[in-house]
């Protein structure tokens, strides 16, 4: 059904192998997605413990639109992050959101610890699985053993975690139906400290629309229809996909390249969104319950023996990984990225966090603050078996320094030197923009320090007048906390205006004006600086490293000043937000 008289959440404790299902009706006004699983992370987290102890939670939420309105396919995962030790939150687009729907699950809290890998069956219950045999596979060849093993093909989904997970490296990613992820800020940690290596949720059931709502909704949903597949503003998505920007962002001097040395290089063509497409492209795939299809699969021929023995590959490909395992490391060819890709994607890693890792222990290696002892490969950029070598050391945590590199570049520059390099915004390892102030503060501002909590790289492209872009920032955040509570993939933030989110909310039966969204925004956001403040967390603490005041963008050469007058423009909207 489509009624919101409550929130059905299912609460999954491991150390007790229990569930139990609750109709919360006092959750309705958080929405879902972003609203309702901070809201669920707050009522649960344990400040006062490790973010890897077994009492954490982590949550799992949709929302009111999901899988009923297109484009609406994304699930939101948050907590306690082992990267930032702050405010953890992530995204995921796949089947997750369609399977959670049809299961008649609006969240799931999952807390303690099993006392052995297993993997949870969620279907008509919850089944407790033995997932001894799967742990320290990688993510391919788990995924491969649960489809096997599960009934539901069409309508099953399955995330799962591969051998970093496992080993608690701190950005471990969680794998979402093969080529979708919980990337950034550790997910996959947190599920490995609870020996928790899968999770598969199988939607059986219908959604109802009811009679009275038939109509409207009919109307709606072909109207956004239309907007999505008939017009330019999602066009870009399905033919090159996000890879369309890495020409654009080097003739900008805005491509993060070789840890941040250069913003603009001699290859960009030989990596770009066409190159990728005319050499490795051989299909394009999309999230359940969306037309674009956006995801685009490359094929690359590799060696895995001598005597001429190859395989074929398939890997996923997009802007941030071409920049992070291409550009940032200073690889030089569409086969050598996808090959990286590969291996990062095997082990379970974030992609944007590893490559960011591994471009400052390059910098690090050849600046004599590692030695070869330390590094067992000799890192050069451009040298992409080296850097498939430390990924797996990294995941294994072959010795103190990928232990440490396992940690994030905080954490390793802390050990070692090298933080004026590090290329890192709020804690998390950089995006693939180096436009100006917008992109830098945004990110480092960002609630959870992803650029994706706003869109400071798009701001600086704009020119806009220094003055205005603290408050471009902020009010982006705002607007972007209502997309996610719905949960609307941003990739059609331009399709979802506010008039289309209210007609969508009202055609499900959600009558709400527009004063009620922005305080809703308003509210979000607040809920987010709580959890912050309860872990400790302050905007006094956010030190920008030296790199981005020494490379050019597209705006000039930044002034670390200025940008740290900024990040206080921004508490101060804060601290009169949480006083209002």
């Amino acid at each position: 059904m489509l009624a919101r008289d409550y929130i059905n959440v299912l609460y999954i404790d491991l150390e007790k192998q229990e569930y139990r299902y609750e109709q919360r009706k006092d959750l309705v006004k958080y929405l879902g997605g972003t609203g309702l699983a901070a809201k669920l992370l707050d009522e649960n987290i344990k400040p006062e413990l490790d973010p890897l102890d077994p009492a954490q939670p982590m949550i799992y939420a949709i929302g009111p639109l999901s899988f009923v309105m297109p484009v609406c396919t994304k699930t939101v995962a948050t907590f306690y992050s082992p990267h930032t030790k702050e405010y953890g939150e992530s995204h995921a687009g796949g089947r997750f959101a369609m399977a959670m729907r049809f299961a008649g699950i609006d969240a799931i809290v999952v807390t303690g610890k099993s006392a052995h890998p297993q993997y949870l069956l969620i279907d008509d219950g919850v089944q407790f699985r033995d997932a001894r045999a799967m742990w320290g596979l990688s993510v391919e060849e788990t995924g491969k053993i649960l489809r096997q093993t599960t009934h539901g093909s069409g309508v099953r989904s399955s995330i799962r975690i591969g051998r970093s997970g496992e080993n608690l490296v701190t950005y471990a990613g969680v794998n979402v139906d093969t080529y979708r992820h919980f990337g950034r800020l550790g997910l996959g940690a947190v599920m490995g400290s609870k020996n928790l290596k899968a999770i598969v949720v199988i939607g059986n059931n219908t959604v109802d629309i009811p009679q009275e709502l038939k109509v409207k909704y009919r109307k709606v949903y072909d109207k956004i229809y239309d907007r999505v597949l008939n017009t330019d503003l999602m066009k870009k998505y399905h033919e090159l996909g996000t890879p369309v920007n890495v020409i654009p962002l080097n003739e900008m001097h805005s491509l993060p390249s070789f840890n941040l040395q250069k913003n603009k290089i001699d290859f960009a063509e030989d990596v770009s969104g066409e190159k990728f497409a005319e050499d490795n492209l051989v299909r394009k795939v999309a999230c359940a319950g969306c037309p674009i299809g956006c995801i685009h699969i490359g094929q690359v021929r590799r060696e895995f023996d001598a005597g001429y023995e190859y395989e074929t590959i398939n890997v996923s490909y997009d802007h941030e990984l071409i920049f992070a395992l291409g550009t940032f490391l200073g690889i030089k060819s569409t086969d050598e990225i996808l090959e990286l890709i590969d291996v990062v994607e095997s082990e379970g890693l974030d992609a944007i966090s590893t490559g960011v890792v591994l471009g400052w222990a390059t910098e690090a290696y050849k600046r004599g603050y590692v030695s070869l002892e330390e590094t067992l490969v000799p890192f050069e950029f451009g040298i992409v078996q080296n850097y498939i070598a430390a990924v797996k050391y990294i995941s294994t945590r072959k010795n103190k320094f990928y232990e440490d590199l396992g940690k994030g570049v905080v954490h390793a520059s802390k050990v070692y030197g090298g933080s004026d390099f590090a290329c890192h915004l709020g804690g998390n390892e950089m995006a693939g923009y180096h436009t100006g102030y917008g992109n830098v503060v945004g990110f480092a501002v960002g609630s959870r320090h992803s650029h994706l909590d706003n869109g400071g790289y798009s701001i600086d492209q704009s020119k806009p007048k220094e003055e205005d872009i603290v408050k471009k920032v902020y009010d982006e955040e705002l607007e972007r906390n209502i997309l996610t509570s719905l949960v609307i993939c941003l990739f059609a933030r331009k399709v979802y205006t506010r008039d289309i989110v209210l007609e969508a909310l009202e055609a499900v039966g959600i009558n709400m004006t527009n004063e009620e969204l922005t305080q809703f925004a308003k509210d979000i956001q607040k809920l987010k600086y709580q959890i912050k403040a309860k872990l400790g967390y302050s905007l006094d603490s956010i030190k920008i490293p030296e790199r981005f005041f020494q490379t050019k963008t597209l705006n000039g050469v930044l002034s670390s000043e200025k940008a740290h007058e900024m990040v206080k423009e921004y508490k101060k909207m804060i601290e009169d937000l949480m006083n209002e």
